[in-house]
């Protein structure tokens, strides 16, 4: 059973510090420090291995060249390799850890909003894991926000992103004279209603020794959206771009200022030298925004007339499989720079994804990175990955965070929406994912002609793969959220898509130095619409 939540209101602004810009409802726990391992999770597989007994791995799998970008990736000879054989329970243990369920309250007996809850999970790979997750109610305007952040050269940016990213979403989309409210309540020493309401499983945690800082940079931004004011409404697409652009740049000058506080000082830089993508939706009533930075992915579950799945991508992957971005970077940059720009499908050679928050080692000057790294603290030189400047570096910068928003209006037929980071979709297929999911969430288990993809299979092996059948179906009752049954899926599928609890056992009992050559962290967020309410304000005069 879950612990009981807690409300937490920030009662007051004291020396300039966030007191009651967001209400925050979460289970009771102690702050756990950034990069250091979560209290469940890690531990939690450690104590498990202990009892465990071990067999010899032998997986199928290649694997994986997926090592951040500035490491040079091992070669691993796994013949001998050790693994445990966990116990059903025990793998239950380890894919639950991370789990979390909020159902949307109902009022007056009756659920008047567009989304009736959502489920959301993570599995490290990394030691720790690099990847966030934020979700949070707006409180000052409608709708809710959910984010995916995938961190790479560490986790401090998609920390710090994760922690930022919705209160500039926030501000932005807030009228004129709530901002004056704000301001005048923070220059006065009032108190303030919240602007968000935050959601949040134990391992969600806030940096509290940056949040001065934090506040500081926010409300510098807010004071410049009330000089700017046009008399408009904020547009909510432009109101994206602006918070990701401004958050970026924001993180960029605050490692470049510095602070007195050496652990500030060294936390800011932390920050802006690693980088993470970010994928955020915002839902609010009928009306879908999906602002990406990245290689995260969004993609709506459509449920067909016929009961069958469809998967709908509402977020383009900004990488080298998508030629409009390879386009956009070449065009950026002079002709002479047209083969070095992107090389081996990475940004200059050494970056995957091709829009992020903080990698400022791809956007300041070679002068500026000397002179901060320079003036910075010395575990910050002793650092071989922020001293090192990228090949071919001429005329900077090279990456951007600026999101690209994609607009959906909900139909009665859209039933959930699939956040997750891009250790979900480089394991399952976006059409495999929405069938999971769909068929998780409704108990029906469309029964598809097996196909065995070209293998040869015995009558034997064809039987057996009809138990899985059969088993997985009663798999399903194992989960009580939609985001641990889609990583069971995720991790343990074997070839012919079915979940195989040795494959399961082996993934998830894989030493630290091992597991991130062959999965990366996923991180997943599904969320379950109300129909009824959808097919109401889909109606001509329906909603408000």
């Amino acid at each position: 059973a879950m612990p009981v939540s807690s409300r937490i209101f920030f009662t007051a602004i004291r020396n300039g510090e966030i007191r009651k810009l967001g209400t925050c409802a979460f289970h009771s726990h102690n702050w756990n420090p950034c990069c250091f391992l979560p209290p469940h999770s890690l531990k939690t597989l450690h104590a498990l291995l202990k009892t465990a007994s071990p067999t010899t791995l032998g997986s199928s799998r290649s694997i994986k060249d997926n090592s951040p970008w500035y490491i040079k990736t091992r070669s691993y000879i796994t013949t001998s390799q050790q693994y445990y054989n966990l116990t059903p329970p025990q793998v239950n243990s380890i894919l639950k850890a991370n789990e979390y369920h909020f159902k949307v309250p109902e009022f007056d007996g009756k659920n008047v909003s567009s989304i009736l809850g959502f489920d959301s999970s993570q599995l490290p790979a990394n030691a720790p894991i690099e990847d966030r997750r934020s979700v949070a109610t707006c409180l000052q305007t409608r709708g809710m926000l959910f984010g995916v952040f995938d961190g790479h050269a560490g986790c401090a940016c998609a920390q710090a992103v994760s922690e930022r990213l919705f209160y500039y979403i926030a501000v932005s989309l807030l009228p004129h004279e709530t901002l004056l409210e704000i301001e005048n309540a923070v220059e006065n020493g009032r108190a303030l209603l919240p602007i968000l309401q935050w959601h949040k499983h134990p391992n969600d945690y806030f940096s509290k020794e940056a949040s001065k800082l934090y506040f500081n940079s926010l409300r510098t931004y807010w004071q410049e959206l009330i000089d700017l004011n046009t008399g408009e409404h904020p547009d909510i697409q432009e109101a994206f771009i602006n918070a990701f652009k401004r958050l970026d740049n924001d993180i960029s000058l605050e490692a470049q200022v510095g602070d007195p506080n050496s652990f500030l000082n060294y936390w800011v830089l932390r920050v802006a030298f690693s980088g993470a993508t970010a994928c955020v939706a915002h839902i609010d009533g009928v009306d879908i925004q999906v602002a990406n930075t990245g290689d995260g992915r969004a993609v709506l579950g459509v449920q067909e007339e016929d009961g069958s799945w469809t998967a709908v991508t509402l977020s383009n992957d900004h990488n080298a499989q998508n030629e409009d971005e390879i386009k956009r970077i070449r065009s950026q940059h002079p002709k002479n720079e047209e083969k070095t720009v992107i090389k081996q499908d990475r940004l200059l050679g050494l970056l995957m994804p091709f829009r992020a928050f903080g990698d400022v080692k791809f956007k300041w000057s070679i002068e500026l990175q000397k002179m901060v790294l320079e003036s910075g603290p010395d575990q910050l030189n002793e650092n071989e990955h922020t001293k090192f400047i990228p090949p071919n570096y001429h005329t900077p910068p090279y990456l951007t965070a600026k999101p690209e928003v994609i607009h959906h209006r909900l139909r009665p037929q859209d039933k959930f929406l699939v956040l997750g980071t891009d250790g979900l979709w480089e394991t399952m297929h976006r059409q495999e994912v929405v069938r999971v999911v769909g068929e998780y969430l409704t108990g029906v288990h469309l029964q598809q002609p097996i196909s065995v993809g070209g293998y040869k299979v015995t009558l034997g092996q064809m039987q057996g793969l009809l138990m899985e059948r059969r088993a997985r179906i009663s798999s399903v009752f194992e989960d009580q959220n939609a985001a641990t049954h889609l990583i069971r899926h995720a991790v343990g599928n074997n070839e012919f898509g079915v979940v195989d609890h040795e494959r399961l056992c082996k993934m998830l009992s894989l030493p630290e130095e091992l597991a991130r050559m062959y999965r990366d962290d996923i991180t997943i967020i599904v969320v379950q619409f109300n129909s009824h309410v959808i097919g109401a304000q889909s109606k001509p005069g329906g909603g408000d």
